[in-house]
């Protein structure tokens, strides 16, 4: 049984979420790339495995990062809920992917 009323559940997300979360995620996806660029040029030499781990963790987090404008601005109709919600999530897992990466290369 959904607790919430019929009014609730359709509600709107506020106003500028769709903006917030674009700038948001266009940002964690910058400070990922300065990442990558300054773990690049200083770590020369042989990859071991740590290193393939970093850059698939850190590849999954900028493509969950580059999906939350197109979630986010997807068209729904009026009577859907929008992707608001499900936009915070990718963002949620880019960032703690991105962040993940950074922590594997500091601490390994």
């Amino acid at each position: 049984m959904n607790s919430q009323t019929p009014e609730k559940s359709r509600m709107r997300a506020p106003t500028g979420s769709v903006t917030g979360l674009c700038s948001a995620s266009a940002t964690m996806f910058a400070v990922g790339m300065a990442f990558l660029s300054y773990w690049g040029v200083y770590d020369q030499g042989r990859w071991n495995p740590i290193d393939y781990l970093v850059m698939i963790v850190a590849i999954i987090g900028f493509a969950a990062l580059g999906c939350v404008p197109w979630i986010v601005t997807t068209p729904v109709a009026e009577d859907e809920a929008d992707k608001v919600a499900v936009a915070r999530r990718a963002m949620a897992l880019g960032t703690a992917l991105i962040w993940t990466a950074v922590c594997l290369t500091v601490f390994s």
